[in-house]
């Protein structure tokens, strides 16, 4: 019996050496992609690669109000930003309760690339998310332990999905607003619509806005539930932006949530208010 007992010990203790290992094949295809997208962004030739008031003239009014209210006029157009949460809520279905999770993500401006890495654990275990849209193409990827694979869904639904997702953000990441790829168009004064069309999909949504031009809200009817089991349910989203602070000179949002927008009422899955957002320049 002592045999026994001695090898689950060597057994539990070499699972439990794996776990706190530092490598993880998910984590590398997270940075691996992200090197490659920052190698295919373009470099600008121009020293005065700035917004400015003409970027601006054909945006909606509220839109207009939001560039000048945020402070983006002036300063450097960005290629891609960084955004890192700490300590997000996160709700994985409406039945199961909220776990904390760290979330970092990329958001591209020469194409409508977005990457995101979620990292926490469910009952001590290592969990690993891998969101990616790329060429046209969505995935959403879960890990269990490092190794063990969740899901991985893919398809149409998930491809739209990736694209409204990258729409939502696309004001904190204002240079992609300005891009061909967005269109505009207006509704009243606190109120835009946007369009993104890329790799032949489309997606639309109702940006709102405060009347000093601070953005509140994001809505779309073109976002789909798709469960780990790949199931889709068609449900109304919103992306929610708020407790504007000041930093490196940028009015920003720094507490972000996203909300299925249920009939029942509303599930806050994405509750995150410890975050920072790095641009970098071209």
């Amino acid at each position: 019996m002592w045999m026994i007992l001695v090898i689950l010990a060597v057994i539990a203790a070499g699972i439990l050496a794996f776990f706190t290992l530092p490598y993880s094949v998910t984590r590398a295809q997270f940075a691996k992609t992200v090197t490659e997208q920052m190698a295919a962004s373009p470099v600008s030739s121009a020293s005065d690669d700035i917004f400015t008031s003409d970027d601006i003239q054909e945006l909606p009014e509220p839109v207009r109000k939001y560039f000048e209210y945020s402070g983006y006029i002036g300063t450097p157009k960005m290629s891609y930003m960084k955004a890192a949460f700490k300590d997000v809520d996160f709700i994985m279905s409406p039945d199961k309760p909220a776990i904390r999770i760290d979330y970092t993500q990329y958001n591209f401006v020469h194409e409508p690339v977005r990457l995101a890495y979620i990292d926490t654990s469910m009952y001590g275990i290592p969990f690993e998310g891998f969101d990616s849209y790329v060429d046209g193409h969505g995935g959403m990827k879960g890990v269990l332990g490092k190794i063990i694979p969740l899901f991985h869904q893919t398809g149409e639904a998930m491809n739209r999905a990736c694209l409204v997702t990258f729409l939502s953000e696309s004001l904190v990441m204002p240079n992609a607003a300005l891009q061909d790829y967005i269109t505009w168009e207006a509704v009243d004064a606190t109120h835009a619509k946007a369009t993104i069309t890329y790799k032949g999909i489309s997606a639309s949504g109702i940006f709102t806005f405060s009347d000093r031009g601070q953005l509140l809200t994001f809505t779309t009817e073109d976002r789909s539930v798709i469960s780990a089991d790949g199931t889709v349910q068609q449900v109304a989203w919103s992306a929610l932006f708020d407790d504007y602070k000041t930093i490196g000179g940028i009015k920003q949002p720094t507490h972000l949530q996203a909300v299925w927008n249920y009939e029942q009422g509303d599930l806050i899955y994405f509750d995150g208010s410890s975050f920072t957002i790095e641009y970098h320049p071209y």
